[in-house]
């Protein structure tokens, strides 16, 4: 009886506590990751339809308005050349901006991965560590 009640004293103990707390709320979190990826997305996509809806209507009404009120609306092939290289240019920097944040989000990535890593090594050492003390310090009996 004795026996059974050591086994269940340590089943219950802090250390399988917290263990299997955090295990739950890992696996609760992962199970929320997928719902994420997809809400974010879906926002993304919404408010890029958007945008291009206020330019849309925007442009449309200004086009309209101009039209009815007989404003020039050409446009001098200088200008026009300038928009599409300044254009070209925002492209560009946009391109670049996005490599930057990827690399960036993969490099966060790696550097998570190897602190886990190290993380374990780390443990590893201070277990050797205490394992040399307890050692040093037990008594010894022949």
């Amino acid at each position: 009886m004795s026996n059974e009640s050591n086994v269940n004293s340590v089943k219950n103990d802090v250390f399988s506590t917290v263990e299997d707390t955090v295990e739950k709320q890992v696996k609760s979190a992962e199970k929320s990751f997928p719902n994420y990826q997809t809400s974010v997305t879906s926002l993304q996509q919404e408010y890029t339809e958007a945008y291009q809806n206020i330019v849309d209507s925007t442009v449309a009404l200004q086009r309209e308005f101009a039209n009815k009120t007989g404003i020039n609306t050409a446009l001098p092939e200088a200008t026009e050349n300038a928009v599409n290289k300044t254009n070209e240019q925002i492209s560009k920097v946009q391109d670049v901006q996005n490599k930057i944040a990827l690399a960036t989000i993969d490099a966060t990535r790696q550097n998570i991965k190897t602190f886990n890593e190290n993380a374990k090594a780390f443990a590893d050492l201070n277990k050797s560590v205490m394992q040399s003390w307890i050692t040093a310090f037990t008594p010894k009996f022949s």
